[in-house]
């Protein structure tokens, strides 16, 4: 029988090394912020309560987590983690279960690794606590784990290692996993005789040896438990998660040509035997059916784009931009909030702004639905099997009806019933001549040097 499962996510660091003035946990990775991500691994495991431990900058993050339901503990000096995991013990009180412990800044921990770590604590040996560790190429500076059988032996900061210890390969990624009625009463017990003067986190676990009572480890690949400390370890996170975005992607049936060109969102969704050509961009909220090919240099958010439809290359779908099946949305076309339907074409040189396209109808290059006149935003609706004219305004709020045509280089201000014609156009002057007289007449004021 599962136990009810809490999180503390500690998010109390200054980040000074980011130098910037957004909160370090809340820099994006895939267009979400880090934070979020963790707090979503979370919710998928159904965890009872999160207490997001705040400090520096605490406005920005309570502002980011508050419209979640999520609550905070703010600690106000930074002592270590060990003190800032015990500022949550109020938001927790009442809480009867297991405490996962996660680190704002460790944002790609997945919900099935959190999984195994409760797992772990509640197997048949039942073990006080189950730390995480991993085994980077470079060991570096973590602490520690010395450990036989899966079972920890001792856990020691790397200031405090003797070179021994620092000779181990298996890391701490500072993750654990308590049982809530352990976890407070043996951060009470944790003292500050260190190298640093701050109660480390993982004495914890030594506290626990002394009761006689055993804890243990388990392993993830380092890339899951890489900490954000610098934009360069931001785009180091980033281009990991990237990377594992795309292998998913082509395992689950789509074609990359150029992978390592492809930029997803948190939330892409792509469906099958969709091609996406080199250097195209997903924003957060964008939805590509079945069959759909994406061309080059394509940037695209909030869009949801329809089985075996075309886009680009070089198109700029923006929030609301939906595309039916078998559309086409070509080279320079920008849309916004607009719906394009089945079969309808806008292939190159276009904006479609707050408007409507019924199916099969053909907006010809160069068009553009005026939907804003500097205070308001006004719609254009064009029916299906309409054909909409070269270098064509279509002034809105308009509609075009069905089967209707508008002849290239109108300016459309009043409705178009379906299956008229509409021609915005002064007559054409000639005037034979004219030209070879201009020029003659204007080469001889050069010459003449006036």
């Amino acid at each position: 029988m599962s136990r009810p499962l809490a999180a503390i996510i500690l998010a109390a660091g200054k980040g000074t090394r980011m130098k910037s003035d957004l909160h370090k946990v809340l820099h994006p990775i895939a267009g979400r912020p880090m934070l979020l991500h963790l707090i979503a691994a979370v919710a998928a495991l159904k965890a009872e309560r999160t207490v997001v431990v705040t400090g520096s900058g605490r406005a920005q993050v309570e502002a980011a987590v508050s419209p979640l339901g999520i609550a905070t503990a703010l600690q106000a000096e930074q002592l270590g983690t060990g003190h800032a995991v015990a500022q949550a013990e109020a938001a927790l009180a009442g809480f009867d279960g297991d405490v996962l412990i996660l680190y704002g800044d460790v944002p790609l921990v997945s919900s099935a690794t959190m999984q195994a770590m409760i797992d772990r604590l509640n197997a048949d040996d039942a073990p006080a606590i189950v730390v995480l560790g991993f085994r980077p190429a470079d060991a570096a500076a973590y602490g520690r784990i010395i450990a036989t059988g899966g079972i920890i032996d001792k856990m020691v900061e790397y200031k405090d290692a003797t070179e021994a210890e620092r000779a181990v390969g298996l890391c701490n990624s500072g993750l654990m996993a308590v049982r809530s009625a352990d976890l407070f009463p043996l951060l009470a017990r944790v003292g500050n005789d260190n190298a640093a003067g701050e109660y480390y986190l993982p004495d914890v676990v030594m506290l626990a040896a002394a009761d006689g009572r055993r804890s243990a480890v388990i392993e993830t690949a380092a890339e899951e438990v890489a900490g954000v400390n610098s934009r360069g370890e931001l785009a180091g996170v980033e281009a990991s998660w990237q990377a594992t975005r795309r292998a998913q992607a082509m395992a689950d049936g789509a074609t990359l040509i150029a992978p390592e060109t492809v930029w997803f969102a948190h939330d892409t969704v792509i469906g099958r035997d969709v091609v996406i050509e080199p250097n195209v961009f997903f924003g957060p909220g964008v939805s590509v059916g079945d069959g759909a090919t994406i061309h080059g240099f394509s940037h695209i958010q909030g869009a949801t784009i329809g089985a075996k439809a075309e886009v680009g290359p070089f198109a700029r779908l923006r929030p609301g931009a939906v595309l039916g099946e078998k559309s086409k949305v070509g080279n320079f076309v920008e849309m916004k909030k607009a719906t394009l339907g089945p079969g309808a074409k806008a292939s190159h040189l276009t904006y479609l702004g707050d408007a409507e396209v019924g199916a099969d109808a053909n907006i010809g290059a160069g068009t553009i639905t005026c939907n804003y006149d500097g205070f308001f935003k006004y719609k254009t609706v064009i029916g299906a099997g309409a054909f909409i004219g070269s270098n064509s305004a279509l002034v809105a709020p308009v509609t075009i009806g069905a089967g209707a045509i508008v002849g290239a280089g109108s300016v459309i201000t009043a409705d178009v019933e379906a299956d008229a014609l509409a021609l915005v156009r002064p007559p054409q002057m000639v005037k034979s001549g004219w030209a070879a007289r201009f020029r003659t007449a204007m080469l001889a004021r050069k010459r003449s040097g006036e």
